[in-house]
């Protein structure tokens, strides 16, 4: 069967759900949680001294990447005895509010935070790294509600910290959690009532993602054993992809490619698989379109979620059971070959926009590529604009928001006038 992967169709639907302007990066991965920005008019040319810099400040220690919304960009971190939401003007880094959300979290694998937030229609949801949920006032940084969601739940904090971002879908925030019939619970997002609870995997990393699949809107959450797809107004279980992994290590978001199709990944030599989901008489028929799975995957995305452009899947390929070596590499999304691979690229992560990958690696650089499934091609590299980080940028209005331990950055991308 000949397989459609019409990514701009795919990101149009599923930014008709949202609620964020098309300028903003209102959640984890972006307007579509793939990722991908339709933002253009980006750089096209390199600069001498690299992408210019508008405004650096300090936040604190965690894993939280950025959003940015109504001119706001919010992230949370860990600093002074607590972990913290807070907001900064998107285009001076003036600090509008902070706000704390739970005492401080430690954990052998990092501090703080590990979540990024959602917002939508004026609130801010933040997950922290024990599993406290909390709703913050976009405008004030006020508190509206907070719940320690992991215990409410019955789950068991994971081994490497709650690691989930939380997703809006009509009047409810959805987290993975990990509980005994409760691995993902749903709660009303104005008073944070428990409202539904579903399925009975451990937690793993990943974040849930609201995908249209064959004509259906699901949550699709990739637990620490499977791949499921939920009803999004009660989490009734709609379909089932085993896919276990050493140490409940599924961490990447599972990816919309195509009407019917879903793309998912792992490291600990895992790799991954394309699925074919289709509706079959009130239930769902799941199939393998292609699998590369073990120590020879074409792509085992240990964290990153990896990005689908034209038919083809750019990600970064973890060699080894958690190992040191990443390749960035490019994948048929149709037939799973490898198109081609930069060996020993370095850890990092990435998202997509106007044509190009925007990549911040471990090394504290951010790296522009353009997407050719024909090669590797290079735009630009600065070094030294973090320090160690596992945050992928965030991008509004031709600005990148990055971060580290101790930073929040913007950088201008914007193509010289």
């Amino acid at each position: 069967m000949i397989l459609s992967f019409r990514c701009g169709i795919a990101v149009a639907v599923l930014l008709s759900t949202m609620s964020a302007f098309a300028d903003d990066w209102a959640q984890f991965l972006g307007p579509a949680r793939n990722g991908i920005s339709s933002e253009k008019g980006l750089i096209d040319q390199w600069p001498a001294g690299g992408l210019p810099e508008v405004w650096r400040k300090p936040a604190g220690v965690g894993m939280s990447g950025v959003v940015v919304v109504d001119g706001k960009a919010v992230t949370t971190f860990q600093r002074s005895g607590s972990q913290q939401v807070s907001a900064w003007d998107a285009l001076t880094g003036k600090v509008i509010w902070k706000t704390k959300v739970a005492p401080s979290y430690r954990n052998a694998q990092g501090n703080g935070p590990r979540g990024t937030p959602a917002v939508a229609d004026g609130r801010v949801f933040a997950f922290t790294g024990e599993g406290v949920l909390a709703a913050v006032e976009l405008s004030s940084g006020r508190t509206l509600w907070t719940k320690n969601a992991l215990r409410e739940s019955g789950g068991r904090e994971a081994d490497f910290g709650m690691a989930c971002s939380p997703v809006v879908v009509g009047e409810l925030v959805v987290v993975t959690l990990g509980g005994p019939n409760a691995c993902n619970c749903a709660f009303n997002v104005k008073t944070g009532e428990l409202v539904w609870k579903s399925g009975d995997d451990p937690a793993g990393y990943s974040s849930p993602a609201v995908l249209k699949i064959d004509g259906k809107e699901q949550i699709v959450s990739f637990t620490g054993k499977a791949a499921i797809g939920m009803a999004p107004n009660d989490g009734a279980a709609l379909w089932r992809y085993d896919f276990v992994t050493d140490f409940d290590c599924n961490i990447a978001t599972p990816i919309l490619c195509g009407k019917d199709r879903v793309f998912i990944s792992a490291g600990e030599n895992h790799g991954s698989s394309l699925l074919s989901i289709k509706a079959d008489g009130g239930k769902y028929r799941v199939s393998e379109v292609w699998a590369s799975h073990g120590p020879g995957s074409v792509l085992r995305s240990a964290w990153q979620t990896a990005i689908l452009h034209q038919g083809h899947l750019y990600g970064f390929d973890n060699v080894g059971a958690a190992g040191p070596v990443m390749h960035l590499t490019c994948v048929d999304a149709e037939t799973g070959e490898r198109k081609w691979r930069q060996a020993r690229f370095g850890k990092g992560n990435l998202i997509a926009a106007d044509g190009k990958l925007f990549v911040t690696t471990m090394a504290g650089e951010l790296v522009v590529i353009k997407q050719n499934p024909d090669k590797y091609d290079e735009l630009g590299r600065m070094k030294n604009v973090l320090d160690m980080t596992r945050q992928a940028p965030a991008l509004s209005d031709g600005r990148l928001y990055v971060r580290d331990d101790r930073d929040i950055v913007c950088l201008d991308a914007r193509k010289a006038k």
